[in-house]
């Protein structure tokens, strides 16, 4: 295919920099964005030695005159197609009761105000290709409940219910809305953050599951929704392992 070029928010580790391997090996010039440039350009490196075409931008998705500031640097050349909204994150696991507001309020900054902050900015280019792709990577969390959860989950619901409202409101432009809304993955580092460094309680998250999500199974799914045809949209594609019925039913073994 003809270059074409997708932005991958939270590209830094995890399921961001799993996803802007897949999409450079499909031929994409690829923007890969994230707060921690350093790991921002190790990957860059790597992906350039196997002759893929990527650029760097530190970006933090909640500052939005920062996100302003990115989205006028693209200018439009080379025409922008995808967006990958993947930054995001879960933080502690404290009941409604006892949660600290704080904790909720990053939370919602960067998994809803941050889809919203990059998706506003960059919409205008997604339009103006002629064939724009804005992916929002949510969670089952944004699906359903469950204890513990009320942060992560209201916060997940809020990038769920963005992607359904814009798909709403853009039907009959050049733009489609695929939601991806993977279960249990396991990353080097998502359930570590949630728990704030404790990898014993970070491990116990998929203890006895014999096989989590990876990054590279998600990665795998977006790179197969982008490429679909045009007309094809994927609204909406739950993803998870074998062992995960819902997500509270989960099969483990001893």
């Amino acid at each position: 295919m003809s270059t074409r070029t997708a932005v991958v928010t939270g590209a830094s580790g995890g399921i961001g920099a799993a996803t802007a391997r897949k999409l450079a090996e499909a031929g994409y010039h690829v923007v890969l964005t994230a707060r921690r440039t350093d790991r921002l350009d190790a990957l860059a490196k790597e992906l350039t030695a196997d002759g893929r075409s990527v650029s760097v931008h530190a970006l933090d998705v909640t500052d939005r005159a920062a996100v302003d500031a990115f989205a006028a640097s693209l200018d439009g050349r080379p025409p922008l197609h995808v967006l990958v909204n993947n930054a995001g994150g879960a933080l502690g696991t404290d009941p409604v009761a006892t949660a600290d507001p704080a904790d909720w309020r990053q939370m919602f900054e960067v998994n809803v105000l941050g889809v919203l902050n990059v998706t506003q900015a960059l919409l205008p280019a997604l339009t103006a290709s002629g064939d724009g792709t804005i992916v929002v990577i949510s969670s089952t969390a944004g699906l359903d409940t469950y204890e513990g959860g009320g942060g992560y989950v209201a916060a997940k619901h809020g990038a769920h219910v963005i992607a359904q409202t814009l798909r709403l409101e853009i039907v009959g432009t050049p733009v489609r809305v695929i939601e991806i809304a993977p279960g249990m993955v396991k990353t080097d580092e998502f359930a570590l953050t949630r728990f704030r460094g404790d990898a014993e309680r970070a491990e116990a998250v998929y203890a006895g599951v014999a096989e989590p999500l990876t990054a590279d199974d998600v990665a795998d799914t977006i790179a197969w929704a982008v490429t679909r045809p045009a007309h094809v949209n994927v609204d909406l594609l739950v993803l998870r392992p074998r062992a995960q019925a819902s997500n509270y039913k989960v099969h483990r073994t001893p």
